[in-house]
């Protein structure tokens, strides 16, 4: 057991080497996360809940003062009396009287709420001394769905419906657990930042099969759509055939500029396209989908909540669904999420706004217990040596986890 007895939030700020995290829209990156952490009556890292959400700089601070305007309630809570009933614990929080005007469940005081649920799930896993996709993995449905908040999904994902799958999942699950053993693949984001020059992405492609990696993504989305096509080309030819290459707009194109890039790129064979155009769009991804087929559209680094998810899907409009538990709230959102997508038949391959720190705990969990497809988890290498457990990458493979929590902890410099 552990109860909470403060709460504190801290500015954490990481500068990248020049080119790293640098896309089509977002020109200076300075990785940040708006941390939160919950002390407990028992002293000591391994009893202090730490959640993280991402930002790139500015307004990171601003996450941070709403985590200790939304986190307060919390003061006094035994843990794991907390989950017991978590999600209506989560749906008090996003629907706070006053600050969901400012929302409501998107932008600063989602984010802050999204940072304050990672630090609940990560000081559960510690009470229990267990790394996070083991205490996933140990719940019944029941204690899963009262995990989630399903408010506004009714019509498409009842709490009978989300039993029904997690149960018939679970009947199967044994027979996916080999995947701890031999890891989650990976995917490699980091060949193609949208300044590297076109010498820098031939290289790190083939370096990155070198490793092992048999996906990889290039940023697009430049001004003049022939350098993307140009780029496209370089890195299908430096990987071969066999290789699944994808492309990251972070919602450069219109619409009209996204249909006629996509259709010149379609011999290029892409795996998928993220991100083309707005990510708030749901009727343009859902035009640009039916002009492109059969490529795929990737979405979900800036969809902020479960409901829009519902929409994307409902619209066809999505065929990845990127849902990232440092944009939406928490993980207990992801989870909703993933069950929405397992319920449509749809692939979920996470946007790693935590580095994959998190979500390499979340991918087991997908896998195992809601009997998602194993795809690949993108892999972004930059921050490792700020992290104290930093997730393992080998030969393209994800290792699993053994430390306890959810490998959110930062070195103190």
């Amino acid at each position: 057991m552990a109860t909470i007895t403060r709460i504190s939030a801290r500015d954490v700020r990481y500068r990248l080497k020049p080119g790293e995290g640098v896309d089509a829209v977002h020109s200076a990156p300075v990785y940040c996360y708006a941390t939160t952490y919950l002390h407990t009556d028992k002293p000591g890292v391994d009893r202090t809940g730490c959640g993280i959400v991402l930002t790139v700089g500015a307004g990171n601070e601003l996450i941070c003062q709403a985590v200790e305007m939304l986190a307060g309630e919390l003061i006094g809570r035994d843990i794991e009396e907390l989950m017991s009933d978590f999600g209506a614990v989560t749906q008090k929080l996003a629907d706070h009287p006053q600050l969901r005007w400012v929302g409501p469940h998107k932008g600063v005081v989602h984010l802050a709420l999204a940072s304050i649920v990672n630090a609940c799930f990560d000081l559960w896993a510690k009470s229990r001394g267990v790394p996070l996709w083991s205490l996933l993995l140990s719940l019944t449905p029941e204690q899963i769905v009262a995990l989630l908040d399903l408010s506004y999904l009714e019509d498409v994902l009842t709490r009978d419906q989300a039993l029904a799958m997690l149960r018939e999942s679970a009947l199967t699950s044994h027979q996916r657990l080999p995947v701890l053993e031999t890891g989650y693949p990976g995917y490699d984001t980091s060949v193609g930042w949208f300044n590297y020059t076109d010498e820098q992405v031939r290289d790190n492609a083939r370096r990155a099969v070198g490793e092992g990696f048999t996906a990889m993504k290039l940023k697009v989305g430049s001004k003049d759509p022939s350098r993307d096509v140009r780029r496209v080309k370089i890195v299908r030819d430096a990987v071969g055939p066999n290789c699944r290459v994808m492309i990251d707009c972070n919602q450069q194109w219109t619409l009209p500029t996204a249909i006629r890039v996509c259709l010149e790129l379609a011999p290029m064979d892409l795996y998928w396209v993220e991100e083309p155009t707005h990510p708030d769009d749901v009727a343009a991804h859902q035009t640009l989908a039916r002009a492109i087929a059969p490529t795929n559209i990737a979405m979900g680094e800036h969809v902020p909540n479960r409901v829009v998810f519902k929409n994307y899907i409902q619209a066809q409009a999505a065929h990845f669904i990127q849902v990232d538990c440092t944009r939406v709230a928490g993980m207990s959102e992801f989870i909703a999420v993933s069950l929405l997508a397992r319920k449509y038949g749809l692939k979920v391959v996470p946007h790693v706004g935590d580095m994959g720190q998190i979500h390499q705990h979340l991918v087991l969990f997908n896998h195992i217990a809601l009997g998602l497809d194993r795809v690949f988890l993108e892999y972004i290498p930059h921050l490792r040596e700020h992290f104290v457990h930093p997730a393992i990458v080998e030969q393209g493979v994800y290792r699993t986890p053994m430390d306890i929590g959810s490998s959110s902890d930062f070195v103190v410099a």
